[in-house]
């Protein structure tokens, strides 16, 4: 379980928006972009994806 002040500090790396933990599922739901991370062994997994660019 993340702890309380890591939760505050915490942020979506893609927008910058507040983020919402899930606990039975182990994510971090953006609140701005809905982007999901996961949360294995009570790390946050942050990364943002490469998406190619439009053409």
């Amino acid at each position: 379980m993340l702890s309380k002040e890591l939760l505050e500090i915490l942020c979506c790396p893609k927008c910058h928006g507040d983020l919402d933990y899930d606990s039975e599922k182990n994510t971090l739901t953006c609140k701005a972009c809905r982007k999901v991370y996961p949360v294995k062994d009570d790390i946050p997994i942050m990364m943002i994806d490469d998406e190619p660019p439009a053409s």
